[in-house]
Formats: C-alpha cells, sequence, structure tokens
C-alpha cells in the first residue's frame, strides 16, 4: 500500500473565529492550570516530607 503524501500551502481561518477559538483554548486552560497545581503541591508534600526528615538529623 502507498502513503499518500498531503502538503498544506495555506489555511483560510475567518479573524473572528479564530479570535473565538483563543478565547476558549484559554478558558479551558483555567481548570487544567488547577490540577496541574494540585499534582505539583502533592509531590512538594511527599517528598518535602520525605526529605523534611534528613534536614534535621538532631530533631526539631
Amino acid at each position: 500500500m502507498e502513503e499518500a503524501k498531503v502538503k498544506i500551502t495555506g489555511v483560510d481561518i475567518p479573524f473572528w473565529d479564530l479570535v473565538v477559538l483563543i478565547v476558549k483554548i484559554a478558558l479551558a486552560s483555567i481548570p487544567a492550570l488547577f490540577v496541574v497545581w494540585f499534582v505539583f503541591m502533592l509531590f512538594g508534600l511527599v517528598f518535602g516530607g520525605m526529605f523534611g526528615a534528613f534536614m534535621h538529623p538532631g530533631g526539631f
């Protein structure tokens, strides 16, 4: 089976449709930011708890 090759020479998107798409992407990134922040917070708690014990060898 032979592969079909496609070459895109230009994309004609109306300006306001592109603006609406970018605004939707920006609004969709806000909940994603909270999810990423929560994951990093969990990693910080786990690794901070693990390595925090090594930072105080004589106790607190």
